[in-house]
């Protein structure tokens, strides 16, 4: 059997064109989603849209190598969209450690979200571990930084460890909903296993049916957004800007009642109406 080796190398080098485009692409596309920010926190930290989805994306599509890349690169754009950080660092100590722990190392992670990738693993659940492991990476990076180089400027000295846990808390916990939310659903629309991702034919063909559990979704993460700005940063002493949990019986909770009870009745709603719709299409 003759084997074309002229063949396999441009097939070869067309493949690593192909992905080398995608992960320029996501890079991009990651870039314009940080920089849509649902709120930013007064100290540093930001929910942004699903910013760090497209690196996930090429993680869980072309394996860790190529996310890992594609996670450095973007890791070093954030860097030079923050370079306005490193002039509080106290030491040429604390500026790497501000370079490495806030953004390169911090976004690189994004990169070892493919890893749960198994043929007999459906791409959603793949998606959910991997951005869990990736926020949560990204969480004990930012915790790190907080606890040892902004301790003294934007972080009390005293108990500067309890305090970076609970402040990154703030934003990573939202910026992880969104993340997997967002997962969640481009993972039910596309093929992402497809060497270039097509739509997933659904046999519903019920328009209804299919928007409505996304729109659900998006109405409970709207209401866990609200809540967390209206709460967290009322916790947060102005003066000290230390985590201050006894500020929490002066926070006007009607708003959140109103909004929490809203977002969960109209998600519900949402769900058992597509719910409804699919059962009887299906019979």
């Amino acid at each position: 059997m003759e084997v074309n080796f002229m063949n396999v190398s441009a097939k070869t080098r067309s493949e690593r064109i192909r992905t080398l485009v995608e992960c320029a692409i996501m890079v991009a596309l990651a870039t314009i989603l940080s920089l849509i920010k649902l709120y930013d926190l007064p100290y540093g930290g930001s929910v942004t849209a699903a910013s760090m989805l497209p690196i996930l994306l090429i993680a869980y599509r072309h394996g860790v190598p190529a996310g890992l890349g594609a996670g450095l690169v973007y890791g070093v754009i954030q860097q030079l969209l923050g370079l306005n950080t490193l002039s509080y660092a106290t030491s040429w100590q604390a500026v790497l450690a501000i370079i490495f722990l806030d953004y390169i190392i911090a976004f690189t992670v994004a990169g070892l979200g493919g890893i749960f990738r198994r043929k007999d693993t459906p791409a959603t659940s793949a998606l959910i571990w991997g951005g869990l492991l990736v926020c949560l990476l990204r969480y004990l990076c930012h915790v790190i930084s907080g606890a040892t180089v902004w301790a003294g400027i934007s972080i009390p000295t005293k108990a500067a460890l309890i305090y970076s846990l609970s402040y990154n808390a703030t934003y990573m916990l939202p910026e992880t909903v969104v993340l997997l939310v967002a997962a969640v659903y481009i993972a039910s629309v596309l093929d992402l296993d497809a060497k270039i991702p097509i739509r997933i034919k659904n046999k519903t063909v019920d328009p209804i049916a299919r928007i409505l559990p996304p729109v659900g979704g998006l109405v409970l993460l709207g209401g866990v957004v609200f809540d967390t700005v209206h709460i967290l940063p009322a916790l947060q002493n102005p003066e000290s800007g230390e985590f201050d949990i006894t500020r929490i019986g002066a926070i006007n909770y009607t708003p959140v009642i109103v909004v929490t009870v809203a977002a969960v009745v109209l998600a519900a709603v949402c769900f058992t109406v597509a719910a409804m719709r699919r059962k009887k299409e299906a019979a």
